[in-house]
């Protein structure tokens, strides 16, 4: 991603039409409520329409969030900062994440707005579909939810300064990735990706390397 002045503070208009300027902000209620919604639609037709047992939900929930952190990986890493100079893809980036880390506390844009976020949902929803049946609907609804999870996560990482000790690590892994390597640390709910593809910032593996000594 290209280099640009970070805005501590403020926000940026995205769009001329004032509908899709609208469109392009949304708060974490609006996504909780909608995802929770959809969640409970799907598990409630796992049980009832396709008999789906409570230790397959299970399993299936879970084998979701799980995957989810390694999709939030890679989408942050591939996707958000996708390099280009086509114009298209430029402005894609930009409008997908580059506006984030230009003004990187602007509240309204740290969750993925209602619509693209339904694009996408339906999307993912309808390959898992096709690849695990009817287990796509306890596998997808732990897969929003580790979602949730991380989209709430990073909400709390650009509006809290001082988190509780056990998540400072956590906190300062994604300041890093906006402030100084926007190359590396592209986990944010964990880093274990991170550690797996060799993208943890030096600083973090120099401080585990002091503590050890």
């Amino acid at each position: 991603m290209a280099e640009m002045k970070i805005k501590t503070t403020g926000s940026k208009r995205l769009f001329e039409n004032p509908i899709l300027e609208a469109l392009s902000r949304t708060s974490p209620y609006v996504i909780w409520t909608m995802y929770l919604i959809i969640i409970s639609i799907l598990l409630y037709l796992g049980v009832t329409k396709y008999h789906l047992l409570w230790w397959q939900i299970l399993i299936a929930f879970l084998g979701g969030m799980v995957f989810w952190t390694f999709a939030e990986y890679n989408i942050h890493r591939y996707v958000y900062h996708l390099e280009s100079d086509h114009p298209f893809l430029k402005r894609f980036a930009y409008v997908t994440h580059g506006v984030h880390h230009e003004y990187p506390n602007d509240k309204e844009r740290l969750f993925l707005p209602p619509v693209p976020s339904l694009l996408l949902a339906t999307l993912f929803f309808s390959l898992f579909y096709l690849i695990l049946g009817k287990y796509a609907f306890a596998f997808f609804p732990g897969f929003v939810m580790g979602y949730l999870l991380y989209a709430t996560t990073h909400y709390l990482i650009h509006t809290i300064k001082h988190p509780p000790k056990p998540f400072r690590k956590l906190w300062q892994h994604h300041l890093l990735h906006h402030y100084k390597c926007p190359d590396k640390a592209f986990g944010v709910s964990n880093m274990f990706w991170d550690y797996v593809f060799g993208t943890v910032p030096e600083e973090l593996r120099s401080s585990k390397r002091s503590a050890g000594a």
